[in-house]
């Protein structure tokens, strides 16, 4: 079954879906004048603006509960497995992909604004939501609910249960089984209250759980601040192939860097437009930009002091392609939390292994509810018959497939893991270039309001977008009259 799971890994992992990632964010970044960079001034301010509806949860909501999917294991575990894989040059990779994912990350939370709709008494939006409104293609919008329902519910939930299973167990001793059985119980207790009660709590743990993390590294990058010259010499380095140690590595370092940023920071992959689309905003590109910055905070941020602290330390082993380890540091240490435990370990002996353990549960936590969600706006698109059955049993193959993860293999859990967020990049990153035109002209259109000195509001009709979900319902009367097409192209 390993050999299966690796075979189709393999070729869902192909160097042409890493091109694909790659040269639509370089595509994206283009078209928008490189917004990840122009905006980052808007972003910050439209982070805290907005209120939650009835039907919608606020703009900081649904940043948060993109923050719990995008911040996980990923961010821990993932870093050490790109590190051990593609040696320390795989860290700049996940840097690029998060630069220019961003931009990709802005077009679908845009996207999933746009094309939202209020089903269930909520918004619910996605790439589902946009293939089928937008491009028209119902097959395609069925095939991707489908493949995320499957990936979310059954593929991925197993990851996050696994390395904190796997964490806890070297912290604290505790059989992993126990903290599968706890963590699933937890999980139950949440998932039953739908995304309100997902939004609340995400809205307290992310920032909590982010801050703390990040504020441990931020210790020990000034306890070797000395070093961080020497530590950012060999991530470029390597990254490119010029670094002795690591030559002959250059393609890992590429393939294992882009990987394991788009599993961490999910830019293109499908999964944050679920979470934009719930947001209760005037208009579409507010979202869009907010959920660009939470890349910078998952990648940028989180993954980066994790990368630091290992390289600091030296806590860690890179596999040689062709057989044995380039690099040893760990003999016998399996890559995963392991490392980074290890590397607050040695500066911070009595904390170290517990603090990793501890936030790597809050990441991965996190992060499932978030899937379950994920899961649930996919289950409401198909608008099954039969809901309420459908809904228990979505409950109950992600409890199960929590539970389970915690006690199988890392290795098969991560590939597992792996095939779902790739048919899901496939899926979604042809998807929104086929769809750049309507989120490009909603980008100018937001510019040219703000530039107006007005709150931009959404009227899609006014810009010639078609099928945008409930927001002629959504505009009212008393919406400003939008800019038209002349004023739109002068921005």
């Amino acid at each position: 079954m390993e050999n299966l799971i690796s075979s189709v890994n393999d070729i869902v992992w192909s160097n042409a879906l890493i091109i694909l990632c790659l040269g639509a964010g370089v595509y994206f970044s283009v078209v928008t004048k490189f917004l990840q960079v122009r905006y980052i001034g808007e972003m910050l301010r439209l982070l805290f603006r907005g209120q939650s509806s009835n039907k919608g949860i606020s703009s900081f909501q649904a940043f948060t509960v993109a923050i719990a999917g995008r911040v996980g294991t990923g961010n821990i575990a993932g870093v050490a497995t790109a590190i051990a894989m593609g040696g320390p040059g795989a860290v700049f990779w996940m840097w690029a992909i998060a630069f220019l994912g961003s931009s990709s990350a802005f077009i679908e939370a845009t996207l999933g604004q746009i094309y939202k709709q209020v089903k269930d008494g909520q918004y619910r939006g996605g790439p589902a939501f946009y293939i089928e409104k937008g491009l028209g293609v119902k097959w395609y919008a069925v095939v991707f609910a489908v493949a995320t329902i499957i990936s979310m519910a059954l593929f991925l939930p197993g990851v996050q249960s696994n390395s904190i299973a796997s964490g806890i167990s070297n912290a604290f001793q505790v059989p992993v089984a126990y903290t599968g059985g706890a963590v699933t119980l937890l999980l139950a207790l949440i998932i039953v209250g739908g995304v309100k009660r997902i939004g609340n709590v995400a809205q307290v743990v992310v920032p909590f759980m982010a801050g703390a993390y990040i504020l441990m590294s931020v210790v020990i990058i000034l306890m070797n601040f000395s070093e961080v010259p020497a530590v950012l010499s060999l991530i470029i380095s390597s990254a490119f192939d010029l670094e002795p140690a690591f030559a002959g590595v250059f393609g890992m370092a590429i393939s294992w860097g882009v990987k394991r940023g788009i599993y961490s920071n999910e830019a293109g992959q499908g999964t944050a437009p679920h979470a934009a689309a719930a947001a209760e905003v005037s208009h579409p590109a507010k979202q869009g930009l907010v959920q660009a910055f939470s890349v910078y905070v998952d990648t940028l941020f989180v993954c980066t002091a994790t990368a630091f602290m290992i390289l600091f330390t030296g806590q860690y082993n890179v596999v040689n392609p062709e057989g044995g380890f380039i690099v040893e540091n760990l003999p016998g240490v399996p890559f995963g939390p392991e490392y980074t435990q290890l590397a607050v370990s040695s500066h911070f002996p009595a904390l170290g292994s517990g603090f990793i353990a501890i936030s790597l549960f809050f990441f991965a936590f996190t992060t499932i509810m978030a899937y379950y969600y994920i899961a649930e706006t996919n289950l409401s698109y198909l608008n099954t018959k039969n809901k309420k059955w459908m809904l228990w049993a979505l409950r109950f193959f992600i409890l199960a497939a929590t539970f389970y993860g915690s006690v199988k293999t890392a290795e098969s859990a991560w590939m597992l893991g792996d095939i779902g967020v790739g048919i899901m990049a496939w899926l979604n990153v042809v998807a929104i270039i086929l769809l750049r035109k309507p989120a490009l002209r909603t980008l100018q259109d937001y510019m040219a309001q703000r530039k107006a000195g007005l709150d931009p509001t959404f009227d899609p009709e006014k810009l010639g977008i078609k099928n945008a979900g409930d927001w002629n319902k959504a505009i009212g009367t008393d919406a400003p009259e939008a800019l038209d097409q002349r004023e739109l192209k002068a921005v």
